[in-house]
């Protein structure tokens, strides 16, 4: 068995997005990111939890969904309130935390990368 997969879904309709989908327990774990992922440490990104999908799911497009990057993925440190992930994507490796505020999540890029 090889690594989880990760899969960022760039959303046209009903109005722009993306989801990040990351492989877990046999089911794609998904939440909503409005802005797409952060592009520096200074800037979170508001990421809201939406429901699983199935891991079919990770090469799903249609005319209003598209693969916008794709990848492996792995934990690097999990808390009850802070998941750190590694995007192993197409341009390269990123360090990610999803941080639990108690009713949505932010997505914060990493000042210390891999």
């Amino acid at each position: 068995m090889g690594d989880p997969v990760f899969v960022l879904h760039d959303h046209r309709k009903p109005r722009p997005h993306f989801d990040l989908r990351l492989e877990e327990g046999g089911v794609l774990h998904s939440w909503a990111v409005p802005k797409g992922l952060p592009t520096d440490s200074a800037h979170d990104r508001l990421a809201v939890a939406v429901a699983d999908h199935d891991l079919d799911h990770a090469t799903y497009v249609d005319e209003h969904k598209s693969i916008a990057d794709h990848g492996t993925w792995s934990l690097v440190d999990r808390t009850d309130r802070r998941f750190v992930f590694d995007l192993h994507g197409q341009q390269g490796t990123r360090r990610y935390a999803l941080i639990d505020t108690g009713r949505d999540w932010l997505l914060h890029l990493l000042k210390q990368q891999p």
